[in-house]
């Protein structure tokens, strides 16, 4: 017989093999006796003897000795029954993924954002997710949203988490929390003394912006806070890191504005206090973001702890 006659036959063999006869074998190994296998399955005794001796036909060789005592594997029939195990073993684990993912339960999911998870709602949620759904394998991704979005469009991210709605075409938006913003400053600066700061108190600060995600938005509230160009601090625009910034500030060289889930990771010689005008405190929202078409069943558990977490209006379709 050839090399491709033989390897026809092993795979005529293979496909001749059905987990039902896998399962009989590895049984009655276990119970020691066709009789007891059959009786603990509910099926009749020769059919499962007739079953294994298929098996037996298939694979060319006994699997076990039958003696009036029982059974007990060859060794050969221990060699397979090895096999079969580990084979049986990995197809409950195919089904169980299988299922699993279905609901959500396993599988992939990855998340975009732009804002600290060193605190916060974010980190908060990230965390409930890990703890209810701990097979389900976790990515993360900071970008600037102009990234995050095109990344969201591409399908390399299933969420994006930002500060602020971001329009696009066959988009939802679910709206999340609102977040304060803080002024964060020298410990030793004359304004960190006060509990409040207000945002005229910065008139003649110099305030330090990162040109990173959510510098704009920061930006655009401090103008919107104080109206006339005079009334404004000097504002550095640095193409840097928030924690470049923090460094700039312990070393003099001004203030800066973050957002409250950017204090968790202290900072030797930085404080933090509350910024508000005369109606209270200044807030920014968050949004999550996904495509209309994303069927990943991980993001839908994901965006079911949104709801629960942070009840709002139904998402909104983006035309």
């Amino acid at each position: 017989m050839t090399e491709i006659e033989r390897r026809n036959d092993r795979q005529t063999a293979g496909r001749a093999i059905d987990l039902q006869q896998l399962r009989l074998a590895v049984a009655a190994c276990d119970y020691g006796s066709f009789r007891r296998a059959a009786e603990a399955l509910s099926i009749k005794h020769n059919v499962l003897s007739r079953s294994i001796g298929q098996l037996e036909y298939v694979v060319g060789a006994l699997l076990f000795d039958r003696s009036s005592g029982g059974i007990k594997p060859t060794l050969a029939g221990q060699a397979i029954l090895r096999i079969a195990r580990l084979i049986l073993e990995q197809v409950d684990t195919l089904v169980d993924v299988g299922q699993s993912s279905g609901r959500g339960e396993a599988g992939h999911l990855a998340i975009g954002f732009c804002t600290s998870i060193s605190t916060g709602n974010l980190r908060a949620t990230l965390g409930e997710f890990k703890r209810r759904l701990p097979q389900i394998e976790l990515a993360t991704m900071e970008r600037s949203r102009l990234r995050l979005m095109t990344a969201l469009r591409s399908g390399t991210v299933d969420v994006v988490v930002s500060p602020g709605r971001l329009l696009s075409k066959g988009t939802r938006a679910l709206p999340l929390w609102s977040e304060r913003i803080l002024i964060s400053l020298p410990q030793d600066h004359c304004l960190a003394a006060r509990e409040i700061v207000y945002w005229t108190d910065l008139r003649n600060e110099t305030i330090l912006l990162s040109q990173h995600d959510p510098g704009r938005e920061l930006e655009d509230l401090l103008i919107s806070k104080l109206a006339l160009p005079e009334e404004r601090p000097r504002i550095g625009r640095h193409d840097v890191s928030r924690d470049i910034i923090k460094s700039l500030i312990t070393m003099g060289a001004g203030l800066s504005l973050v957002m409250e889930s950017d204090i968790g990771a202290s900072f030797v010689g930085l404080v933090y206090r509350e910024l508000q005008d005369g109606t209270g405190p200044s807030r920014l929202d968050f949004y999550a973001h996904w495509r209309d078409d994303n069927e990943n069943p991980a993001l839908k558990r994901f965006l079911n702890l949104l709801a629960e977490r942070y009840p709002s209006p139904p998402p909104v379709f983006e035309e």
